[in-house]
């Protein structure tokens, strides 16, 4: 009895555990994603390299939620996943139905045409959990409205920028839907008498012209329970909110309504349409031209609490009027022209809790003086404005306790920091970058506001060391007090004292010292930057060598952004990267490392970029390199490696940037290239926010070296393989590249001809094929290259005419094609089909015989002269070098063993042939 209550017990366990315990993705569903896959790539695509056969579990997929309990998929994002060169795509509707708890699909930007599914009725009902439908971004027409009427738990449907027009129709099967998006189509009503009456949010940016304004604006009558609304970039010419007989009645059709967004309408704003509007909490009229009457109307509107009044055209309304609004919660007047100092009258505005003039021209004193008695104000956003200092820094407390301030500036000398930054003790976001404060880390600052999460305070003059808060904060996470005058050593109890931190620059400064040992106890690190220092000296006592990278810091679990370029380090790289298997940027350029690349990442094959140029690295690139998969830069420039391109590198279909110059890599580039099919086929890529702005790499481009720094990485695309011993023929296959920006391949001993596929480059700005050995006649298809602004064929064997002086290839000079000896044409002095004149020929002087090309007598007087010369320095060397001496003499005594024992082994044999 006891033996079969212990087994009940643990099939109960066991029964109850399968409610919680992870599985992995379902088999069937697993393949049905293969086959998605296929669809998806037909004909020849390579979308979604991380959904493969040999990796079981699906849901660890790109793109791809399963639900924890019962391992099925939850979540399809595949936004943009198809690569539109292959044409338009047609839904096979059947791919979807093993997924029988899909909650979420989105499909947009896929050049889906249409959709195909079996006869006989609507095969979308099996997907009975879908709520969310995203189709933006393709070609749909009106079809697809009965086509997602069989999805009977839709919630929220999004046809934007399709194909859609005329009077739309919301079946009653759609019944259920509260959200809707129809911007970008050209549809001038909607048709729901039966609809969905239960919806709450409709999007309609961008799809009517002022003829048919009035009846899209009638039939909005038919969802009276809309709370919210986007109409903006439409061209209603005023009348949405008028008076007459064509507006929606000043919009009191819609009582329930709450949040307006009416950006970007053709025509003045008028201000009478706003009276009905009472339940009204946000409005947004940026990027329109208003009439001085319009803050009349807002301020019978008690009930707003938000106005967004951003990029408007021209200037803003009289001031005053924003003043009258003393109901407002927030106020955003970011991105205009506003100018002059901060009216007095904001002082009324006694309910303001945000706060936001971003970007504009005002004049707004560092002490935020004229606010102070806005009790209640939480949020002040001041940045992009002229900041200044006040003569007089008052000892007035003002009544806020603000969370965030931002107040980054222009490079002004604003002195020290106002007083008011004492009483300060709510603070959680500071940002006062690029203002010229002057004096000490301010590490009051950090103790006075326990709560503070994130400090900028780079390029702000600040000098001496750098202090850390008494105590022990426990929020900060984002401190970045780069391009400052700090000196000294790095605290070495930085990590006790800010042990949360999860972002940390110090570069540009002038701190010295060896890296602290305590950053690798703060275990949330991502982003470590402390390039631009003079960090030197022994480095841990757990480390030996000195000046060599710590072995701590590749051991630091959540660490994601590594930059140590541009200082002092030695030694070699480490041999394995640890635990880290968050890291994706290494950054160790302008260093000193030596030795050959012998590091390998443990499970962390998830690296975006690899910079490891302008070091003294020796050895062969790495074929591991080929295993980092997910890889889009790698640099390894100005180093003494050797050898050829390993083929693993062609698995890397992700890499967009390549600079393997100034080395002395040999071999055949054409080896390489057969097996890299559709490299640089750019597509957006994500970037964390934290980690693309820290993003810098020196690239050369049209013969100059270029920093590239923060989003435009995404856009470009660069190979540079120069100042190399590479040879044999450029391949044809190159020409695959593109969306390639810059190629160069100068400086080797490259022969055969210039591939014309190289017209396909159409985003080429840079191509230099000079100091080469390449032969025959530039491809006139060149000339097809708008976008070339750097060309460089000299010092090559290329013949023929060069292209024609049109477009682009009319502003290069002679120098691009200088020292081809059989090339003509302009911009080259040497004329194309020019007879040159026949050399004067000098007359005999006797009648000898001259048809030979060598004076048979001159022949044998310097060859006996070079003889006699050769064997005096043979001498002469032997003379003086006792050790090539010694070699010479041994050389001449193993030679004569040689021959000796050669003639004693085979004298037998030679006699059978009459030697004897």
């Amino acid at each position: 009895m006891g033996l079969f209550l212990q087994v009940l017990t643990v099939l109960v366990i066991t029964v109850s555990l399968q409610g919680w315990v992870p599985r992995g993705c379902l088999e069937e569903e697993r393949i049905a994603l293969l086959h998605l896959k296929d669809s998806l790539n037909y004909p020849n695509g390579t979308s979604l390299p991380s959904w493969r056969i040999a990796h079981a579990n699906c849901c660890d997929w790109e793109g791809i939620e399963c639900n924890s309990s019962t391992g099925r998929v939850t979540v399809l994002y595949l936004w943009s996943a198809r690569n539109r060169e292959l044409g338009d795509w047609y839904l096979n509707v059947s791919l979807f139905l093993p997924f029988q708890q899909l909650n979420y699909l989105s499909l947009s930007d896929n050049r889906i045409a249409g959709w195909v599914e079996k006869k006989g009725g609507y095969e979308l009902q099996k997907l009975s959990n879908l709520e969310y439908l995203y189709l933006e971004d393709n070609s749909f027409n009106n079809s697809i409205l009965s086509f997602v009427e069989g999805l009977p738990s839709l919630k929220s449907l999004y046809l934007g920028y399709n194909r859609l027009e005329g009077s739309i129709d919301l079946k009653e099967s759609l019944s259920g839907l509260e959200h809707l998006s129809l911007d970008g189509n050209n549809i001038n009503k909607l048709v729901a008498s039966r609809g969905p009456s239960n919806l709450r949010t409709l999007s309609l940016y961008n799809i009517t012209t002022y003829g048919s304004s009035f009846q899209l604006l009638q039939s909005l009558r038919a969802f009276p329970n809309l709370t919210t609304l986007y109409l903006g970039s439409n061209d209603f010419r005023g009348r949405i909110l008028g008076d007459d007989e064509h507006s929606l009645q000043s919009l009191g059709a819609l009582p329930s309504l709450k949040n307006l967004s009416l950006q970007e309408l053709n025509g003045t704003v008028p201000s009478g349409g706003f009276l009905d509007l009472k339940n009204l909490k946000y409005l947004d009229l940026s990027y329109n031209t208003l009439n001085n009457s319009i803050f009349q109307a807002i301020k019978t509107m008690t009930s707003l609490k938000t106005l967004m009044l951003q990029n408007l055209n021209g200037q803003l309304p009289t001031t005053q009027g924003l003043c009258d609004l003393n109901h407002l919660q927030e106020l955003d007047v970011s991105d205009n022209d506003l100018s002059g100092v901060l009216p007095p009258c904001l002082a009324n505005l006694t309910s303001l809790q945000r706060l936001d003039l971003f970007s504009n021209n005002l004049k707004i004193p560092m002490s935020l003086s004229p606010l102070y008695n806005l009790s209640k104000l939480k949020s002040f956003d001041g940045s992009g404005n002229e900041i200044f200092a006040e003569e007089d820094d008052h000892n007035l407390s003002p009544k806020f306790q603000l969370e965030s301030i931002y107040l980054r500036g222009r490079g002004q000398d604003v002195g020290a920091l106002p007083k008011f930054f004492y009483h300060q003790f709510s603070l959680q976001s500071l940002d006062l970058a690029n203002n010229q404060i002057k004096g000490e880390f301010p590490n009051w600052l950090i103790e006075n506001n326990t709560y503070l999460q994130e400090l900028h305070l780079e390029n702000c003059s600040l000098s001496g060391p750098f202090l850390l808060p008494k105590n022990s904060h426990m929020n900060l996470s984002f401190l970045s007090i780069s391009m400052n005058y700090f000196q000294g050593q790095i605290p070495s109890e930085i990590g006790a004292h800010l042990p949360r931190l999860e972002f940390l620059s110090m570069s540009d400064n002038g701190v010295n010292g060896s890296i602290p040992s305590s950053l690798g106890n703060i275990s949330s690190l991502q982003v470590l930057d402390l390039s631009n220092n003079v960090l030197t000296g022994r480095i841990l006592s757990n480390n030996s060598l000195q000046g060599q990278i710590p072995i701590w810091i590749w051991d630091m679990s959540s660490l994601e952004f590594l930059d140590l370029s541009g200082n002092n380090f030695s030694g070699p790289l480490p041999p394995t990267i640890g635990t880290s298997s968050n890291l994706r940027y290494i950054y160790l350029s302008r260093n000193k490392l030596q030795w050959p690349i012998t590091m390998t990442f443990n499970g962390s094959s998830q690296i975006l970029a690899l910079d490891l140029s302008h070091n003294n690295l020796t050895g062969r690139i790495p074929e591991w390199i080929g295993g980092l998969s997910d890889l889009i830069f790698l640099l390894l420039s100005y180093n003494n490696l050797e050898g050829e391109i390993p083929i693993q590198l062609s698995r890397l279909d992700q890499l967009t940037l390549i600079d393997l110059s100034h080395n002395h890599l040999s071999g055949n580039i054409l080896s390489w290239m057969m097996f890299t099919h559709h490299y640089f086929v750019l597509y957006p890529y994500y970037y964390d926010d934290m980690s693309s702005s820290q993003q810098s790499f020196e690239f050369t481009t049209k013969n100059v070296s270029l920093s590239y720094r923060g989003r435009i990485l995404r856009y470009f695309a660069g190979l540079d393989f120069s100042c190399n011993n590479f040879t044999g023929e450029i391949p044809p296959e190159i020409g695959n590249l593109v969306m390639i920006k810059v190629l160069n391949l100068s400086h080797n001993s490259l022969t055969g001809p210039i591939p014309p596929t190289f017209s396909n480059f159409k985003e080429i700005e840079s191509l230099d094929l000079s100091y080469n050995k390449l032969d025959g006649e530039i491809p006139p298809q060149l000339t097809e290259l708008f976008f070339l602004e750097f060309f460089n064929v000299a010092h090559n064997n290329l013949s023929g005419k060069t292209p024609a002086r049109v477009a682009q290839f009319a502003t290069f000079e002679e120098s691009s094609y200088k020292d081809n000896p059989f090339l003509c044409g302009e911009p080259l002095p040497k004329i194309c089909g020019a007879v040159m004149p026949p050399s004067p020929t000098p007359p005999s002087t006797n009648n000898e015989d001259n048809g030979g090309f060598i004076d048979m007598e001159v022949f044998y007087v310097t060859f006996g002269v070079a003889y006699i010369m050769v064997l005096l320095v043979i001498i002469a060397v032997l003379y003086i070098n006792p050790y090539w001496r010694q070699v010479w003499f041994h050389f001449i005594e193993v030679s004569i063993n040689n021959c000796y024992y050669f003639l004693v082994d085979n004298l037998p044999i030679l006699s059978k042939f009459g030697f004897s």
